[in-house]
This record gives structure tokens, C-alpha cells and sequence, in this order.
């Protein structure tokens, strides 16, 4: 098996302070990447801190003999966002893949949640990933290589309550992956996402709300948080990144061990002319079949 090395190659990891990003700083440091540690230092909810955790993993980057600097610019900030591809560019010369990593937890009610909080969790998952994409994409179509990956969240697919604004954020980023997938191809840039599966600082107050809701007992819930540790999402986001990975458009979610590919499907439905409301409703079962349904693709390989 040949080893998937990032030797002379940058990138630039969002929300590597912590939590995900910071394993995914380290793997690829570990691969030989040079590497942007991107982090604001701010609070769960996006409010401000004065830590710099985005030092701390440089430290140990650099304690590991691999080459690393700083960025504590915010995402959410269309001049941040540039000034963290200007400082790969001026730590390095070069860039060849963004994870785009960083993000917010503000969980509440649809009925509590004001337009500035719903806002807010746009501003930093959405357009955050978009500014730091933008900023980066005339330098990799000069290029005519590199590497996006986004990270999204199984909440955009519901079924979690008190996520609604967090989850729409993560459908945004969904769709902006998959429509900027066409238009890299071009230019030999892929664009794809992860949905990972770990037990962060951000998703410890989601767990405990959901072992409320289950009525799961305190040792179950620590089992499972046990057996989902950041580093194990590490892996599919560094694949991702790098650039043998002909992958374009799609999402791996990944956690716990395990990677699978997360898509959409297109049911063979009913065709009829005219078409009325009664056949909706007298052919809905066979609308909803997903047995012989088909996999909606984004694009063709970037290689």
C-alpha cells in the first residue's frame, strides 16, 4: 500500500484549534503538509475569547518536527477569511488544499431563535466556507490543482431536535460543495465534504440533550462518546485533500472507525400527462419507493 504523503504541499485547515480540525492539522503535519492552523480562539457559540488554542497546535506541530503557523483571523469575516490564505502564501508560497473546518454551536427552539442568532450560524459555517474558498480558488486555478473539503453535518438531513438554524447552515455548505464540484473540474480542483461523527466540545451539550431525550443511562452515553474520539475523522478529510483523490462532490461521513459515502437518491416515481393532485396521491407509495431508486451524481471525477 503506498502511503499518501503531503511532503512540499500547504494547506490550510479552519477550526484546527480544536476539537476535529486540530486532529486534522496534526495528521497531515504527521504526512509532511505545511500546515495554516486557522482558529479564532471563540466560544462554541461564536462569542469571543481570548485564547489562542491556534498556537497550542502549532507548538506541537513544530515539537514534532513538522512546519506549521498561525492564523487567528475569523471566517466570518470576508477580510479574515483572506488574510488566511495571504498568511499560507506568506509562510509558504503556495497552497494546494483548505479544509474548511471551522464552526458554531447555538442550539435552540425555531420558535426562540432570533434572525441575529440564525445569522450568525450562517455567517461562520456558510459564508465562512465560502469567503476561505473564494479566497483561495484564483490561487489554485493558477495552479491548475488542488483540493476543498467542507465539512457538513447529518443535522441538515433533521431528526435532531433544537438544530434547525445550525442544520440549514450545514445544507448551504452541502450545496455549495456540490455546485462548486462542476465548476473546479476544470481546473483539475475537486471539492467534497465530510459529515463527521465525534465527540467534541461542541457536540458534548448536543449529547446530553439527546441522553435526555433516549432516556439513556450516564454509562451508555460515555460509551458512545468514548468510541467516537476526533482523530478517527482525521483520515477522510486528509484523503480527501489530497491529490490523488479523484473523488468530486461528494460527502464521506465518517467517524467511529468507519467512512461511507452519504448521497442522494432519485426514486423512479410516476410519469403521467396530465398530471392531477389524485395521482400524487393515489401513486404516493410507489413515489416513495426507494427500492429501485438512483443516485443523483454532482459531477464526473476530477482527475
Amino acid at each position: 500500500m503506498t502511503e499518501l504523503r503531503f511532503d512540499d504541499k500547504v494547506v490550510v485547515i479552519t477550526g484546527a484549534g480544536r476539537g476535529i480540525g486540530r486532529c486534522h492539522a496534526l495528521l497531515l503535519a504527521d504526512k509532511g503538509a505545511r500546515v495554516v492552523v486557522a482558529d479564532n480562539g471563540a466560544e462554541i457559540d461564536g462569542s469571543a475569547s481570548p485564547s489562542r488554542p491556534a498556537d497550542t497546535v502549532v507548538g506541537e506541530i513544530s515539537q514534532a518536527g513538522g512546519q506549521a503557523v498561525a492564523c487567528c483571523a475569523s471566517v466570518a469575516d470576508e477580510d479574515g477569511a483572506k488574510s488566511i490564505i495571504d498568511a499560507a502564501l506568506d509562510a509558504f508560497g503556495r497552497i494546494d488544499a483548505v479544509i474548511n473546518n471551522a464552526g458554531v454551536h447555538d442550539p435552540g427552539l425555531f420558535e426562540t431563535l432570533s434572525t441575529e442568532r440564525i445569522r450568525a450560524m450562517l455567517d461562520v459555517h456558510f459564508f465562512g466556507t465560502l469567503f476561505v474558498s473564494k479566497a483561495a480558488w484564483p490561487h489554485l486555478i493558477r495552479a491548475g490543482h488542488g483540493r476543498i473539503v467542507n465539512t457538513i453535518s447529518e443535522a441538515m438531513l433533521g431528526g435532531i431536535p433544537e438544530l434547525t438554524s445550525y442544520g440549514s447552515a450545514k445544507g448551504a455548505v452541502w450545496g455549495l460543495t456540490r455546485n462548486l464540484a462542476t465548476e473546479g473540474m476544470a481546473h483539475g480542483i475537486g471539492v467534497n465534504a465530510i459529515a463527521p461523527r465525534a465527540y467534541t466540545r461542541m457536540s458534548a451539550s448536543q449529547g446530553q440533550q439527546l441522553a435526555e431525550l433516549f432516556a439513556m443511562p450516564d454509562d451508555v452515553m460515555a460509551e458512545i462518546n468514548a468510541s467516537m474520539p476526533p482523530e478517527l475523522c482525521a483520515p477522510a478529510a486528509v484523503f480527501l485533500a489530497h491529490e490523488s483523490c479523484a473523488l468530486n462532490g461528494e460527502v464521506l461521513m465518517t467517524g467511529m472507525g468507519g467512512v461511507s459515502r452519504l448521497a442522494v437518491v432519485r426514486t423512479q416515481g410516476i410519469t403521467k400527462s396530465p398530471l392531477t393532485v389524485e395521482d400524487i396521491a393515489d401513486n404516493l407509495d410507489q413515489i416513495m419507493n426507494v427500492n429501485d431508486a438512483y443516485i443523483t451524481e454532482a459531477t464526473r471525477s476530477v482527475l
